[in-house]
């Protein structure tokens, strides 16, 4: 979830073969990502092998499928289908696209070229980066929200040691079919494309919009899978009383910090600081990135005295939030979700070597 990226371009923008080579790699890294994650899958499931923490007694039963089914119509289908309408909307009457500028920017933008100088020269840069920010985040902050508020609370009513994985075996499966769904989608300018791309894909990044939504979607799960062995540490090193805080450390500093730092960069920010990575416009703002440093130190600071931790934590919580800060600012865009959380998570286990040797 890259944050308060630019509107003001830094020199022209044109639709050469170099962003569609982008946006092809991409496709084809995520699609051999999804390929192994799948054979893997499969050979622990088809043989029963003890895969330890992934597949101990693994087995998909007709309520694993349920559930998939549930949440890709409710949350990919269904919520995916009101933001894309949102957006559009929101591009039509705000900015002011026409229906043909409307029908080029929630298509693939890699068949045929995105003209995206020309839409910045006849419509409000500002106004687009503002949508582009309500309908990311409008579309991911509030089911994240929701399920890390649960996840936080259900470990500290139940902090046992797989709390810290949050239920990789599930997640394995869920990853490997969001994968699946999103490459099938995305060369597609369709219904299908529309609603999982629509919402997410930046205006201002051109036609690399969907080549970031997937690299971020291929991050995001990686993370978990690093989180295992990190997890597991952390669960031997802590007390049981302290895994909430560690998952609030961990995850949701950085969620409430890299929101925070889109949505504040995009409302009052001044793009001055140059970044690299996936997309056409790629500059973020100062007020943006304090705002991510000052989410994250809230967050953990507000954990530290909720939970009454003792006053290490709180130097903790500074390091956590100025890893935040600078991984959000120097990480290509499309990367700061896996670099982000891996950082927290590797800064907690140097944290637990320290305070319980």
């Amino acid at each position: 979830m890259p944050s308060a990226e630019a509107t003001a371009t830094d020199g022209p923008v044109t639709a050469g073969a170099g962003p569609s080579r982008a946006a092809d790699r991409v496709f084809f890294g995520c699609l051999v990502y999804t390929a192994a994650l799948a054979l893997v899958w499969l050979f622990f499931l088809i043989t029963q092998r003890d895969g330890g923490l992934l597949f101990r007694n693994y087995n998909v039963t007709i309520e694993t499928i349920q559930r998939l089914a549930a949440g890709f119509a409710v949350f990919w289908f269904g919520w995916g289908w009101l933001w894309y309408r949102i957006k559009r909307v929101l591009l039509s009457r705000v900015v002011g696209l026409s229906k043909d500028e409307l029908t080029a920017t929630f298509a693939s933008r890699m068949g045929t070229p995105f003209d995206l100088p020309s839409l910045l020269t006849n419509h409000s840069e500002r106004r687009i980066r503002i949508v582009d920010m309500i309908a990311r985040r409008g579309r991911t902050i509030l089911p994240l929200l929701a399920g890390f508020t649960y996840f936080y609370f259900h470990i500290s009513n139940h902090p046992v040691s797989e709390s810290l994985t949050l239920g990789i075996q599930d997640n394995f499966l869920d990853a490997i079919a969001l994968s699946a769904a999103l490459l099938a989608c995305y060369y597609s300018s369709g219904l299908l494309g529309r609603v999982f791309y629509g919402a997410h894909a930046r205006v201002m990044d051109g036609r690399l919009g969907r080549a970031n939504v997937l690299l971020i979607a291929m991050m995001w799960t990686l993370f978990k899978f690093v989180m295992i062995p990190m997890g597991v540490y952390l669960a031997k090193v802590f007390p049981t009383d302290t895994y909430a805080a560690l998952f609030a450390f961990i995850w949701v500093s950085y969620v409430v910090s890299d929101t925070l730092s889109e949505v504040v960069g995009s409302l009052f920010g001044k793009q001055k600081l140059h970044v690299w990575g996936l997309g056409d416009v790629n500059r973020k703002s100062v007020a943006g990135t304090w705002a991510c440093f000052l989410g994250s130190l809230a967050v953990c600071c507000a954990v530290v005295f909720a939970r009454h931790l003792p006053l290490p934590w709180l130097g903790l919580a500074v390091v956590i939030s100025l890893s935040n800060t600078l991984t959000e600012l120097f990480s290509p865009r499309g990367t700061d979700d896996f670099t982000m959380a891996t950082a927290n998570g590797l800064l907690c286990c140097a944290f637990g070597a320290l305070v319980h040797p």
